[in-house]
């Protein structure tokens, strides 16, 4: 990729690596162990500048202080993806949605479900794009691409689960 931008920032759930176009929009957020999670690439850039809006974002978040994001986003995907993540960042902090409401929302069939459940876990911007927030047809807290604990904490941090 083309003049990618990456830096990490602390936070609550792990050392968090952010890629950002030219841009700088935002391509990816990963967390420590996260299935499908980038990792630093040669030729790729070092340089915190572009990630200030986001680290700041990020700070507020994990404060209890920001419940919507507005930063610049670029994920790269399929259409079907890019449907499943727009409807992703419509799902309001501090609520959950199951994985058939997601379907139903992008005007897919109830047959679709398991390809929605697949673009989610491709997710590439764990946190900002609040894949967290979808949860199993009976209510169960089923998988997540940055691990269980991390959902968890962020849907308690969120005030959508009572710990």
């Amino acid at each position: 990729m083309a003049d990618t931008y990456w830096t990490r920032l602390d936070s609550p759930v792990g050392t968090l690596l952010l890629t950002a176009a030219a841009d700088g929009a935002l391509t990816s957020l990963s967390v420590p162990g996260q299935k499908g999670g980038r990792s630093v690439e040669e030729g790729w850039r070092c340089d915190p500048g572009p990630f200030r809006a986001a680290a700041d974002q990020l700070g507020a978040y994990f404060a209890g202080e920001l419940t919507v994001f507005r930063l610049p986003l670029a994920a790269h995907g399929t259409v079907f993806r890019q449907r499943v993540w727009a409807a992703l960042d419509e799902v309001p902090y501090g609520s959950t949605v199951t994985y058939g409401e997601i379907a139903t929302r992008i005007g897919a069939s109830r047959a679709a479900v398991r390809a929605v459940g697949g673009a989610i876990g491709a997710n590439p911007l764990l946190i900002v794009r609040p894949c967290h927030r979808v949860i199993g047809a009976d209510g169960s807290l089923t998988g997540y691409a940055g691990g269980l604990d991390r959902k968890v904490l962020l849907l308690t941090l969120e005030g959508a689960l009572h710990g």
